[in-house]
């Protein structure tokens, strides 16, 4: 498991509803995708490869409503 605690740029999607409900995600980290919950960000962390990430990223943003 790698260090989070010092290395990770987190930023949040500028939908974001006033930081209620939203995760955070830090993409400067070598080779992978860091991924947290911003209302427990000394909470579990969630990492994929930035292939997996990106598969996500184009899963939803295809997703109709």
């Amino acid at each position: 498991m790698p260090d989070l605690a010092a290395t990770p740029a987190w930023r949040k999607s500028t939908l974001s509803d006033g930081g209620n409900g939203c995760v955070e995600v830090a993409t400067n980290l070598p080779g992978l995708v860091a991924v947290r919950d911003s209302k427990d960000p000394s909470g579990p962390t969630l990492t994929f490869s930035p292939a997996a990430w990106n598969d996500f990223l184009i899963g939803i943003r295809n997703e109709t409503i």
